[in-house]
Order: C-alpha cells, then structure tokens, then sequence
C-alpha cells in the first residue's frame, strides 16, 4: 500500500456522462491523478453491467466504484443480479451528499408539507409522484415519505430528474424530489416550490425552505450520498490508503467552492463507518423499494 499506485486506476461509474455522480467522479480522479503521478480514469458503463464489473472484475484495488447511494436497493429493483450490492463490495469512504428537495407545483395548491399531507389523506391514493424510477436516490425519498406520513401517493417514473421535475412543474404529477443542481433554477424562479429540504441544516441557495425537521418530520432522516467502493476482495491496506487520499483530496477549498453553487458537500467518512451507513440504509430502504417495486 506504501507504493500504492503504480499504475494506472480506474473509477467505473454506473451512470452516463454528465450525471452529478460522473462530474463528481471526474473532479476526485482528476485530483488523485495529480497527487497519485498516475493516470485514473473514470469509465461510464451504466447501470447493472458497470456495477457488476466492479464486482466481478479484478480484485487488486485498482478498479474501484464511484456511485451514489442508489448502490444500497439495488437488489430491491433488480431480482436476479450477478453480485450482492453489500456483500460483493467494500466500502472505501464517502466523498460528498446533496441534499433530496421536495417540490410541488409553484402555483398549487401546497404550501406546506401539512397541506400536501392532508390532501393525500383527504382522497388516498390519487395523487402521484414523480420520480427518476424506482431505486433512483429521489424514488427512495419518496417512499421514505409515505411511510412517514402514512400517505398513499402513486408513483410515476421518468427518464431522468429533468423530466421529472418538469411533471411536476406542469401539474401533471403532485409532487417530487430533486436534486438543487438539477432543480434549483426551477426553484428560485417560482416555477418549482420547494416545501422542504433534507439534511441538519438549511440550503444556503435556499435560505427560506424549511428542513424536514422544522416542518414538523424529524423522523425524515436521508442523506442522497455519492461515495467510493471497492471489490470486497481487494487489499485492505490499499482500500485505507484510498480513503485516506480521497479525505485529503476533497477537503481541498477549490472543490468545496466549485460545487457548493451546486448544493454539494464534500466530506469524507472513514471506511468503517461508511460501511455501517451503508448496511443502515439497505435495511431501511430494501424494504420500501421492494414494496415500490411489486406495486408498478
């Protein structure tokens, strides 16, 4: 590990170009490359094939995933993966979050999450959600919603966020989840309202949204993260080396800058306690995405 690179690294994101994971991904390669003196690559194989490429692929340390916390249901959406998404896999360290944003129409009827809440109550089962699928960071934070307010809300996938929001925009779906990067113009433009937001603290682009907790949810406990794994084979002294790396890396004040616009937080966890979040949120979410997942 002392020696560790000593050749190239690769980075396999299971998203396409241009998804926040892939510019995340990107800036922290290109940040490692400069400290390693060595090429890391960050390749796009979306979805199942590039997770399972990780998990199937070689185990020296040297192919590693950058993904975002999606990763935990995966075995929810998918019955018959080639891989475990916990067991396959060994957590390295957390590198950033952003935080899940919910939205109505800006010119509904919903002001607050009560009034969104009553009238799901009022007539169950008619009103319907957007989402980027079911699995996807925002399909989870909506599922995570129902339970806690006890609300039958349908769900309607899209392609993507952009879509989604754009359901939600025109009415067409009651409300959503998104992302302030994706999001966030829609918001402060009035054409989105924003009713709350994850996290402990308020968004600084959006100082007058609420947290789930100050709007009466504090049990609404979701951290949207993106993070790196490594195959559950592959040298633990290589993976501590990485994590440690990574956690010098993006405390950087030029990466906290360029996408703090962007409503993302860089901060490392160290790989035990990454691991322990990870298992934590599969057993929170497995079951909520399962249930999702027999309702389509």
């Amino acid at each position: 590990a002392a020696d560790f690179p000593t050749q190239g690294v690769k980075l396999i994101v299971p998203f396409s170009a241009g998804s926040m994971t892939d510019i995340l991904a990107r800036a922290v390669a290109d940040k490692l490359q400069a400290r390693w003196k060595q090429n890391v690559i960050v390749e796009n194989r979306a979805g199942v094939p590039g997770t399972s490429s990780v998990a199937k692929g070689p185990t020296d340390g040297y192919t590693l995933l950058f993904t975002s916390n999606g990763h935990v249901v995966l075995g929810a959406v998918n019955k018959n993966l080639p891989f475990d998404p916990i067991g396959d896999f060994a957590a390295v360290t957390k590198v950033a979050s952003t935080p899940a944003i919910l939205i109505v129409p800006g010119d509904g009827p919903h002001k607050t999450i009560a009034d969104l809440v009553a009238a799901a109550k009022e007539k169950p089962g008619t009103l319907s959600y957007a989402s980027a699928g079911v699995g996807s960071s925002t399909g989870i934070a909506a599922e995570l919603f129902k339970t806690i307010t006890g609300t039958q809300v349908t769900m309607v996938a899209h392609r993507g966020l952009p879509e989604s929001n754009t359901s939600v925009l025109r009415g067409d779906t009651a409300m959503g989840f998104t992302f302030f990067s994706v999001g966030g113009d829609l918001i402060q433009t009035g054409k989105l309202r924003a009713l709350a937001v994850s996290g402990d603290g308020r968004l600084a682009q959006l100082p007058n949204v609420p947290t789930f907790k100050e709007a009466g949810l504090a049990n609404f406990a979701y951290d949207p993260w993106f993070g790196l794994l490594a195959p559950a084979q592959a040298p633990k002294e290589i993976v501590a080396q990485v994590a440690r790396d990574v956690a010098q890396e993006i405390s950087a004040p030029d990466l906290k800058e360029r996408f703090a616009p962007q409503g993302v937080t860089f901060g490392a966890l160290a790989t035990d306690a990454f691991a322990a979040s990870i298992r934590e949120d599969a057993g929170r979410f497995r079951p909520l995405v399962q249930a999702a997942s027999g309702a389509q």
